[in-house]
């Protein structure tokens, strides 16, 4: 008895017989096939964290004492996507490449490091209190409008927070606002209004700010003048608790590759243009952490600093990381049709900055940044050469010149990423008259690479069997067994899971040693010999194609 009877019929009997690489080739059409003749819509949040919850993805940080705002757990699934994501990333851009070295730096380091880099005294964010509702607000993720009537009546102000549809809504609230004024007036015949200009709320003078109404409360005068609030964490190292055991939790990995920049020249004796790569942790008292993951105030970071010469060439380096990091995201399966480029300009980009530009990614709140290449100039180097009396020159063996390199810094969160794959991978299909959900992971990327199952649990040498293909398999990859409830129930958990291949041993496997191998996407199934397993899980996840 086979797990799919009807497999042995039609186009799968050539398959059958066919070599690996024709299998190879049948499940990337069916998958292409499949994946073009389905309408992508986006998750929305709620959907995605009630799946990363239930399927073991992420889980609210201290939840047993009723949570702790800003900060995740991540389950089983959620650990090995993560470790999937950073080593995928590490391998391109590290292991693959004879111009990048490896660091791992201290969470806590000198403060004298954070004086120098600006941090303990420019390190913040305008902050504005909400009097009425006590909620705290980014000054700069909120944006308010004068409502005035074509005449240039003013009617008022209204205040909407940071979103891709802010525009929208703030235009929903004057028409409101506008309504209950025409009331107040006893006017027959609302005036027409100007058009809606919104502006952020760090922009706004102290008299504005007492004009506009709070989000929380809709009463102007709610609002506090915006502050600055430094969004590092302060710790004691040592015995003593005064001024001089202050340290922080580092806010960014950059400053443990700057000020390691010169020794780890030496050591790895690279020649520029180099680059130091580290992923590690990182730490900010976000006001407000929110939107799952995408905001927390722990979060981990994958950086590069690429040291360049101090000439004109800059602008030719931060084309190549911006091309090469876009490319590496849609080959680990990121949806390509939601990103797109965020060049900074003007004020939005920093002082010590020749350019900065973002690869925006559409999440379900909004279009925000997934990962940013700036072109830092040698400012950092500079300050801590400056700060420390260390000379921080680089001496070129071939032109004889010394220079201060100048860094080009791609820069991604490990939990925006992820983020953005559950987003892309998400999706929902019919099968078999049935809805399914289902997260089309790429191969390299998937938490659990395969699942064998035995088609029933009360034959022991078909168990046999199945445990031999689940550990031959398990010795190099992740791989899930699984033999509770019917095969198609299994399925459906796999789905769910994003496992792209699900293996049956069967009782035709005891006559011939092949199995039955379903393919996520397309649902297709193929008999292939156990020989062939390893060598086609191999293919597909270490492959380019998929």
């Amino acid at each position: 008895m086979s797990a799919s009877p009807s497999i042995a019929k039609g186009s799968f009997n050539k398959l059958q017989t066919a070599g690996s690489g024709r299998r190879m080739a049948a499940f990337s059409t069916a998958t292409a096939e499949k994946q073009d003749s389905t309408p992508r819509t986006i998750v929305t949040m709620d959907e995605l964290t009630s799946l990363c919850k239930q399927r073991g993805f992420v889980f609210p940080s201290s939840e047993l004492y009723g949570g702790y705002a800003g900060f995740w757990d991540y389950g089983p699934l959620g650990t090995e996507l993560r470790r999937n994501i950073k080593d995928r990333w590490w391998q391109h851009f590290v292991t693959m490449r004879e111009d990048i070295v490896g660091l791992d730096t201290s969470i806590i380091a000198s403060p004298n490091i954070w004086k120098a880099s600006g941090h303990v005294d420019g390190f913040s964010d305008p902050m504005v209190d909400c009097k009425g509702s006590k909620l705290r607000y980014r000054a700069d993720q909120l944006f308010y409008a004068k409502v005035e009537a074509e005449d240039g009546t003013e009617i008022g102000y209204v205040c909407v927070q940071e979103a891709d549809d802010m525009q929208k809504d703030a235009e929903k609230k004057a028409k409101t606002l506008l309504k209950a004024w025409s009331k107040e007036k006893g006017l027959d015949e609302r005036p027409k209004l100007k058009s809606i200009a919104l502006k952020g709320l760090d922009e706004a003078t102290e008299e504005e700010v007492a004009l506009v109404p709070s989000p929380a409360t809709g009463k102007p005068g709610d609002l506090t003048p915006p502050r600055d609030f430094n969004l590092m964490f302060q710790t004691q190292v040592g015995a003593l608790a005064d001024d001089s055991a202050t340290a922080f939790l580092r806010p960014e990995t950059a400053q443990g590759i700057f000020v390691n920049y010169a020794t780890v020249q030496r050591a790895a004796r690279m020649k520029v243009p180099f680059g130091i790569a580290q992923i590690g942790k990182a730490f900010r008292n976000e006001i407000t952490p929110r939107n799952f993951v995408f905001r927390s105030r722990e979060f981990e970071q994958m950086e590069i600093e690429y040291f360049i010469p101090d000439d004109d060439t800059w602008a030719n380096f931060h084309e190549k990381w911006l091309k090469d990091a876009w490319d590496w995201l849609v080959s680990i399966g990121m949806d390509e049709s939601l990103m797109k480029y965020d060049k900074h300009e003007g004020h939005k980009l920093a002082h010590y900055a020749r350019a900065c530009t973002d690869i925006a990614f559409r999440f379900p709140f909004g279009t925000q940044e997934l990962l940013g290449v700036a072109a830092r100039g040698n400012y950092d180097l500079m300050q801590h050469q400056t700060a420390s009396g260390k000379n921080q020159e680089y001496r070129d063996d071939v032109t004889k010149t010394k220079f201060v390199p100048h860094v080009i810094e791609p820069s991604i969160g490990v939990d925006r990423l992820m983020l953005a794959l559950l987003v892309s991978a998400h999706d929902q299909d019919e099968v078999g008259g049935e809805k399914r959900t289902v997260m089309r992971f790429h191969p390299k990327i998937a938490p659990i690479k395969a699942a064998v199952f035995p088609l029933v649990k009360n034959k022991p040498e078909l168990l046999d069997k199945a445990r031999s293909v689940f550990k031959k398999l398990a010795r190099r990859y992740n791989i899930e067994w699984d033999q509770a409830g019917a095969i198609g129930r299994r399925y459906r958990r796999m789905d769910e899971a994003g496992t792209p291949y699900c293996i049956t041993v069967d009782f035709e496997t005891l006559d011939d040693d092949t199995v039955t191998v379903r393919e996520r996407d397309s649902t297709e199934q193929v008999r292939m010999p156990i020989s062939e397993l390893m060598g086609f899980l191999e293919e597909k996840i270490e492959g380019e194609v998929w």
